[in-house]
């Protein structure tokens, strides 16, 4: 059994594992992104053709959810939230490292973590708020809570934070239960020469799944948070 490096800094509770990977995965996001784009061209490279296409998938996921003239301004979050979960989908996939003495674990998907996507999905549910009062003014934005009929109120108020936990929790759940099962294959691949031969297969089936997983929920966060900003920002009589 594993167990998560936790500091205490100044009184607050830090897990190190997330803290080092969200860092990692920000680096790669970073570092794709300015080597791809330094040297813009008509003839593209392979990496600046990559994430042209990556920004024209963002347009559609953007289009297929509000008007391109509401939902233009919103590419780039909704390129950064699809870039930076697929990246930290993808890093425990490969292998996992830990601590041989303490069994630490320090290199691991962040999105296995719960506190983590929880906070993602709480920073994407309070920009939502943030763009309805910005471009839809604070009366009307307030008079939405209200529509169709104002004893529905109660419930708009639940929604906000059953969005919050729902789109937080799915993420996690399915990265979590991917490195639990990988974690379990590997542990039998590496418990005898047999075992080894007979889990090696499903262990290759397994990560296969798991890069289709992580995809999968990189896409379903990044549109739902273009949902949840639609249902904000624009007008619904």
């Amino acid at each position: 059994m594993h167990d998560m490096p936790i500091w205490t800094i100044g009184g607050l509770t830090f897990n190190m594992s997330t803290v080092l990977m969200t860092t990692v995965t920000c680096v790669i996001v970073f570092l794709i992104c300015f080597i791809g784009t330094r040297r813009l061209s008509m003839r593209p490279s392979g990496l600046q053709n990559f994430l042209e296409w990556v920004v024209d998938f963002v347009r559609g996921i953007v289009k297929a959810n509000m008007d391109w003239k509401t939902g233009g301004r919103f590419t780039a979050l909704a390129f950064t939230l699809l870039f930076f979960v697929f990246v930290a989908n993808m890093l425990g996939i490969p292998f996992e490292i830990y601590h041989k003495e303490t069994h630490e674990v320090w290199w691991k998907s962040p999105t296995s973590d719960p506190a983590l996507t929880l906070s993602l999905a709480a920073f994407v549910i309070i920009l939502t708020h943030i763009y309805g009062i910005r471009m839809k003014g604070f009366g009307e934005y307030a008079r939405d809570y209200f529509r169709p009929v104002p004893f529905l109120f109660p419930f708009k108020i639940i929604e906000e934070f059953a969005n919050t936990l729902t789109l937080g929790m799915r993420l996690f759940g399915n990265v979590f239960a991917k490195e639990i099962l990988m974690v379990l294959l590997v542990g039998l691949a590496t418990s005898g020469v047999v075992w080894g031969v007979l889990a090696f297969i499903p262990t290759m089936i397994w990560q296969a799944f798991g890069i289709f997983i992580g995809t999968l929920q990189a896409y379903i966060f990044a549109m739902l948070a273009m949902v949840y900003m639609a249902h904000k920002v624009e007008s619904h009589h």
